[in-house]
């Protein structure tokens, strides 16, 4: 079984917009709909750029969950989403940027859930630890409405 060890944290700052060089990260826009929004099982349809996956994730438990992920045509996704997703689907750029031998993920969104930004860190175990890159704020891992299948229900913008 796959498994998604997963921590997330809000941004402090943008100091994470660039690299140790000074050049700024470059994004990829993502676009992602939700066919099941069942506790126990999502599936999830995303285009990420010009490919598309179809993604069952299982219940979480502490930061872990079952994670299975496939590729799927281009086509199929475009469509699933525009006729089966439930709305409004999630729109948001997603940057990718190395520290600390780990790779964190950004999410910057966009439509119904603009104005929040996300860092993402997968790790080998629960128990690994972790320094934190000086961008990264408060930890929201445990936070069920930082879940992007919530985010669907219960957008951004409706947060007081």
């Amino acid at each position: 079984m796959a498994t998604e060890i997963e921590r997330k944290f809000l941004i402090k700052d943008d100091r994470w917009k660039t690299d140790f060089s000074g050049a700024e990260i470059a994004g990829i826009a993502y676009r992602q709909g939700y066919l099941s929004t069942d506790t126990d099982a999502t599936v999830r349809v995303r285009r990420q750029g010009d490919q598309a996956r179809l993604t069952i994730k299982g219940k979480t438990q502490g930061i872990s969950r079952a994670e299975y992920e496939y590729p799927i045509p281009l086509h199929d996704a475009n469509e699933m989403l525009d006729t089966l997703c439930r709305k409004p689907q999630i729109e948001k750029i997603r940057y990718r940027r190395e520290e600390g031998g780990l790779i964190w993920e950004i999410d910057v969104f966009a439509g119904d859930n603009a104005g929040l930004v996300v860092a993402e860190v997968e790790l080998e175990s629960e128990s690994q630890l972790i320094d934190l890159p000086a961008w990264v704020g408060q930890e929201v891992t445990g936070d069920d409405r930082y879940y992007n299948v919530n985010l669907v229900s219960n957008p951004f913008k409706n947060w007081s």
